[in-house]
C-alpha cells in the first residue's frame, strides 16, 4: 500500500478525528506489526473516514466508528501481507555466536514503534516487542479481536458489532487468542522508565558499548537474555552468547567507535546505534529495543533498518557529538 494523495480535509473532521491519531495508528501497528505498513494505514483510515463523515449518525461513538473503519482496512491488507516474525519465531538459537549470521532479506520483519510523549502505561504493555511479535502468529480475526478487547478496551458487544460477529464467537475467538498469547508472551514485571535503578543501568549499558567494555556488558544481561538482530536469523540465548556474538560480529574495535542515543520504543528503552570509521563522522547503524527485567535486560532487539531513523527523529549522521555526552544520555526515554 503505496502512499496516496489526500484531498484537503474538513477543519471540523480534522479537530474531530485528530484526537485518535496515535491511538489509530498503533492499533494498526499492532494488527500488521508493521510502523511503514500502519502509516500507510491511517492515511487509508482517514480519506475513509472523511468520505463518510457526513453519514455519520452518532449511533456509536466516534471513536468505536473510526475503529471500525480502522479494522477493516487492516483486515482487508492481513489478506495480503505475510506475518511478520522476529528471528526467534523462525527457530532456535545458535549455539556458537562466532558462525557465520544467516540472513533472510525476504523476509518482512517486525518493526518497532516510536513511543508518543503521552504514551500510557496500558498503552506500553500493548505494544511490547513481544506481544505485537506473538499477535503475528494469530489468524486475522483472533488478532482483531484481541487488539480490540485487551488493548482498546471495548466490549465484547462493541466488537461483535464492529466484526459483524455474535458476542459468543467473539469470546471464543478472544479465549483462543489468548491461550496462544499467553505461551508466546507471557506477563513480565512491569519497570518504570524513572526507576534509578533502571537508569542506572541503562547508564551502565552506555557505557560499556561505548567503551567497548565486554565484561561490563556481560553483567548487565540475565543469564537467560535472548538477543536478536532482523535481518539475520541468527539469534542467541544467555549473557555469555551475547557478549561472544557482539566480539565476533560488530564492527567496532575499541573505545570510541560506538555512540548511543537514546530512544523509547514499543514502551521499552532504546538506543540508537551510531558507528565511526576511523577518525570519520557517526553514520547510523541500528536501533535496539530492550526489556529491562529486575535483575538485568532479558531481552535486546536489534534492527539494522536504518529507514526507521527518520521515523525516530533521528538524523543519519551525528554531528558534532558533545563530550560528556552520557551525563545527559538518558533525557530522551
Amino acid at each position: 500500500m503505496g502512499c496516496m494523495a489526500r484531498p484537503t480535509l474538513d477543519p471540523d473532521f480534522t479537530e474531530q478525528v485528530e484526537p485518535f491519531r496515535r491511538e489509530l495508528l498503533a492499533h494498526c501497528y499492532r494488527m500488521l506489526g508493521s510502523l511503514h505498513e500502519a502509516e500507510d494505514c491511517l492515511q487509508e483510515i482517514h480519506l475513509r473516514a472523511w468520505k463518510g463523515y457526513a453519514r455519520f449518525e452518532g449511533r456509536s461513538s466516534l471513536r468505536t466508528w473510526l475503529h471500525r473503519i480502522a479494522s477493516n482496512v487492516c483486515l482487508s491488507a492481513l489478506e495480503r501481507r505475510e506475518r511478520r516474525p522476529l528471528p526467534t519465531g523462525l527457530g532456535g538459537p545458535a549455539e556458537r555466536p562466532e558462525a557465520a549470521l544467516a540472513e533472510r532479506t525476504d523476509v518482512p520483519w517486525l518493526e518497532p514503534l516510536p513511543d508518543d510523549p503521552g504514551t500510557v502505561a496500558a498503552e506500553r504493555e500493548s505494544v511490547r516487542l513481544a506481544w505485537v511479535a506473538a499477535l503475528q502468529y494469530l489468524n486475522a480475526r483472533q488478532r482483531a479481536v484481541l487488539v480490540l478487547r485487551e488493548a482498546l478496551r471495548l466490549s465484547a458487544a462493541e466488537v461483535a458489532d464492529l466484526l459483524e460477529l455474535s458476542v459468543p464467537s467473539v469470546n471464543s475467538l478472544l479465549q483462543r487468542a489468548r491461550e496462544s498469547i499467553a505461551r508466546a508472551a507471557p506477563d513480565q514485571e512491569a519497570l518504570s522508565a524513572t526507576d534509578p535503578a533502571l537508569r542506572e543501568r541503562l547508564a551502565r549499558y552506555v557505557a560499556a558499548f561505548e567503551d567497548y567494555d565486554i565484561p561490563a556488558l556481560t553483567t548487565l544481561f540475565t543469564d537467560d537474555a535472548v538477543f536478536e538482530m532482523p535481518p539475520f536469523t541468527t539469534w542467541v540465548r544467555g549473557a555469555e552468547h551475547i557478549v561472544r556474538l557482539i566480539e565476533a560480529h560488530c564492527p567496532a574495535q575499541g573505545p570510541g567507535d560506538l555512540a548511543l542515543v537514546p530512544v523509547a520504543a514499543n514502551g521499552a528503552p532504546g538506543f540508537a546505534l551510531y558507528m565511526r570509521e576511523g577518525q570519520g563522522p557517526y553514520r547510523a547503524f541500528a536501533l535496539q529495543v530492550l526489556e529491562p527485567a529486575p535483575e538485568g535486560f532479558s531481552r535486546v532487539v536489534q534492527f539494522f533498518d536504518t529507514t526507521l531513523f527518520p521515523r525516530f527523529g533521528l538524523e543519519p549522521v551525528l554531528r558534532d557529538r558533545p563530550r560528556g555526552a552520557r551525563a545527559t544520555t538518558l533525557d530522551r526515554t
